[in-house]
């Protein structure tokens, strides 16, 4: 079989899985050679989908296009810029309060240690279908409400969606435009992209599930804007990730300041907006594996780069069961275009 049936093979047989309703996939080598879009289950594979935290790699882009221009510095105080957004108690670790104190590069670099306002009962609702809009006040509420991961500096990232809500309020404030407006007219316009952006309205094209429960959340995504609203399409998202990793956004020396890793969860490390996974060979019966770089989201979707065979992947599951399947998926994949070049 050719390398396109295989991969179209290969998505149905993981759609099959239990609480697998839907699958999109695009793979692009660099030089174009490879060069799949496929879809199985309820999907078409031109269908827009919620990229959920891919928004990050938006955001953070946002924000080193900002500091290159010098509108913001990294070590700058957050509280500085959001002067009528009261931080205090936000970030209390042994009767010590960080809110004040905390930093963009803080949030950006996911170092803050900030609770997660997503880990609140925001989680339960979302996976219930009970949809609700919020706004900053409120995610700062949530997050008062939740222990803190650590205090700012502890030597590693914490995973918090709180970081980039305030990043979104930084770049809103400093722009005196929206989230949206600064999205298209960034990044959006200057790579041709009509059918990304934040969520307004109800479409939220292929529909995210929990297990077998279609979800009807399109305020909640709208409401993450950020840290996870975006809606995109398999097309656009390979123009935006070759773009990103090709250094077109921003300076190279840019690009290697966003890639000082950190640990964050095994297999994720943690730049600036963007995750890598690098597979220990203890985990891999000693076989080597692919770098990564990107970013995964909580509904299953992965946008991510694999430096050393120049291969772009994109999809989404949309099932919000099992974040960290795409992981082990991806791998499935660069291993069956490895084997392919292989025979060519």
């Amino acid at each position: 079989m050719t390398l396109d049936q295989d991969l179209q093979a290969l998505i149905e047989k993981e759609c099959n899985k239990a609480h697998t309703h839907a699958l999109i996939l695009r793979v692009q080598s660099g030089d174009g050679h490879v060069d799949f879009k496929g879809s199985a289950g309820d999907a078409m594979p031109d269908t827009g989908f919620p990229i959920a935290s891919i928004a990050k790699m938006f955001t953070a882009t946002l924000i080193m296009q900002l500091a290159e221009e010098g509108q913001i510095e990294l070590d700058q105080m957050v509280q500085n810029i959001l002067t009528d957004v009261d931080l205090s108690g936000l970030h209390v670790v042994k009767d010590m309060d960080y809110g004040a104190s905390l930093t963009i590069r803080h949030l950006l670099h996911q170092t803050s240690g900030l609770a997660d306002y997503y880990e609140s009962d925001l989680a339960s609702d979302l996976k219930a279908g009970r949809d609700r809009s919020y706004g900053l006040k409120d995610v700062l509420q949530m997050t008062r409400a939740l222990p803190p991961q650590a205090a700012p500096d502890s030597g590693r990232s914490y995973y918090s969606d709180t970081n980039f809500q305030l990043l979104g309020a930084v770049i809103e404030r400093v722009t005196d435009k929206s989230f949206d407006e600064m999205l298209k007219t960034r990044i959006c316009a200057p790579l041709g992209l009509t059918q990304t952006g934040v969520l307004d309205g109800t479409d939220v094209g292929l529909p995210v599930y929990h297990e077998d429960r279609m979800l009807n959340i399109p305020r909640i995504l709208a409401s993450m804007g950020p840290d996870g609203g975006i809606i995109s399409t398999l097309d656009e998202m390979m123009i935006f990730l070759r773009a990103f990793m090709q250094n077109q956004l921003f300076q190279p020396q840019t690009a290697a300041q966003m890639r000082q890793w950190n640990k964050l969860f095994f297999p994720m490390q943690y730049g600036y907006g963007l995750m890598r996974i690098k597979l220990p060979l203890w985990t891999t019966l000693f076989r080597a594996t692919p770098e990564l770089v990107g970013h995964s989201g909580a509904s299953g979707s992965f946008a991510y780069y694999a430096p050393e065979p120049d291969i772009y992947l994109i999809g989404t599951f949309n099932q919000t069961d099992a974040p960290r399947r795409p992981i082990g998926f991806m791998f499935e994949v660069l291993r069956m275009i490895a084997k392919h070049e292989g025979s060519r």
